[in-house]
């Protein structure tokens, strides 16, 4: 598995004195100096607008559940539930592709190869959109027979199926706005895309009311709502690109497919994009079973999933934090850097995230109260909340963790062997066994700790093995230059 590591430093990123003044320059025009100065600062910068982000993003989301439950009734809020792992399998692929981007511009970035981040930026964003195209194109044609293998039950189907076919529609923009937010963070800017979200998460509130409670529709309403913000999120960022003085600017005669930028690309993003299919994949076996237990049951797991996730938004975001800082100091050959971004990272990971659960758990009543105002949907969505937390906390921030530090090096498919193994596999199992045994929502609920603290033991152990061999491979490689010279 150490093969397919492609950064090993060259001599001109270790002598950097030759290359000060350009690196002055080109950090001047960043909006974090990764390469220089202390860390935790930075890194707070860094993650704090990223998980702004995602928690409005998912507010945004939680609209569409919220106005149709309020609105319309149990049964549209159950339909977008439905709909709601199948919309996080494909976004969840294309969001983990478009790491590949960050971490290859990063790259180029740390090691001053301007061209090399000029034909990455181009390539992203042409193989974004082609690849949304022919996602939409797919997903269009098999909408119906995913839902049916789902088991979604009759009432809820036709709703579930109108809100995919429009939502589906529209993912050519959305997974350009999940390429082009990747790309301002390998430089580091993570208030751009924050900004453009603010505005279009408020659009979209906007056209959830008018369409549902002024116009009288139901699903299709929210859905043409989440299709237009994102459009307008795709645009805005493609106006920042189009005008920033950064190495990731787009020029229109530029955008052309290179074949060694897509190859690198897809080397790192296309195995955290299966990472992150495995996780949604995973989800949509467990949401199975929940529509196995009844619509009570299938609504407080669609409400509990727009709040619960809010914790692990800033759990993530330290560790896209770790991958992108990893990835520009590898470019500039500076590992032992590397050694402690790892170790601040999880340190403020574990101090932000714990401080999230709480939150979350103080706040979950309230919250879950604005999706339903039925008590039984409440009660039982929080039993949830407060599972899926422990399981987050002390499971899902190692696994992340290690797996986005070990991807900063380029290195894919490793963790994502053992997510497929510890994650889609020890839940599948659990609910073809423990929970098949006796079915009930606390014992399907335990897939989510078990899987999750067994995966992110093994990763941790896993990056620290590979991370000792790099190191020695570095050295190695640094005694053999000099003996040369």
């Amino acid at each position: 598995m150490l093969g397919e590591r492609e950064n090993e430093p060259n001599r001109e990123c270790r002598e950097a004195g030759a290359r000060t003044g350009r690196r002055g320059s080109a950090a001047a025009r960043r909006p974090v100096d990764m390469l220089h100065g202390p860390l935790a600062g930075k890194l707070i910068g860094y993650a704090l607008p990223l998980a702004a982000t995602s928690v409005l993003q998912q507010i945004f989301n939680a609209a569409d559940v919220a106005v149709v439950g309020r609105f319309v009734g149990n049964e549209a809020m159950a339909a977008v539930g439905c709909a709601g792992p199948i919309v996080s399998l494909l976004v969840s692929f294309f969001v983990g592709t478009s790491l590949g981007s960050t971490v290859v511009i990063a790259t180029a970035v740390g090691g001053n190869q301007s061209d090399l981040a000029s034909r990455a930026v181009h390539t992203s964003l042409l193989f974004a959109l082609l690849g949304g195209l022919a996602a939409s194109l797919l997903c269009e044609l098999f909408a119906a027979d995913v839902l049916r293998m789902m088991n979604v039950p009759g009432s809820v189907f036709s709703m579930a199926l109108l809100y995919l076919r429009i939502y589906f529609a529209g993912v050519p923009v959305i997974v350009l706005y999940n390429f082009e937010a990747a790309i301002f963070r390998s430089v580091g800017d993570t208030k751009g895309p924050l900004i453009v979200l603010v505005f279009s998460g408020l659009l979209n509130v906007a056209l959830n009311l008018l369409f549902v409670f002024a116009l009288d529709m139901t699903v299709d309403g929210v859905a043409i709502a989440t299709v237009v913000s994102n459009g307008v999120s795709f645009l805005l960022l493609l106006l920042r690109l189009l005008r920033t003085d950064s190495e990731v600017r787009l020029h229109w005669r530029q955008l052309r497919i290179d074949g060694e930028s897509l190859k690198k690309v897809l080397q790192i993003g296309l195995p955290a994009g299966l990472q992150n299919t495995i996780f949604a994949f995973s989800n949509i076996i467990v949401q199975y079973a929940v529509n196995s237990l009844g619509t009570v049951v299938m609504a407080a797991s669609s409400a509990a999933l727009y709040v619960e996730t809010y914790a692990h938004f800033m759990l993530s975001s330290f560790g896209q934090a770790c991958t992108t800082f990893v990835g520009q100091n590898n470019g500039a050959g500076n590992l032992p850097r590397c050694r402690r971004i790892l170790r601040v990272s999880l340190a403020l990971d574990f101090a932000f995230t714990g401080a999230a659960c709480c939150f979350v758990l103080l706040c979950g009543r309230p919250i879950l109260s604005l999706f339903t105002a039925d008590p039984e949907v409440i009660e039982t969505a929080y039993l949830r909340v407060r599972v899926i937390l422990f399981a987050f906390l002390f499971g899902s921030l190692f696994q992340e963790m290690f797996s986005d530090y070990l991807r900063g090096f380029s290195i894919s498919l490793t963790p994502t062997l053992i997510s497929i193994a510890g994650i889609c596999g020890i839940r599948t199992l659990m609910v073809c066994t423990y929970f098949r045994a006796a079915p009930s929502f606390f014992r399907l609920l335990m897939v989510y700790p078990v899987s999750l603290c067994t995966t992110g033991a093994v990763m941790a152990v896993t990056a620290l093995v590979v991370e000792r061999r790099l190191i020695r491979s570095h050295a190695e490689a640094a005694t053999d230059s000099s003996s040369y010279r």
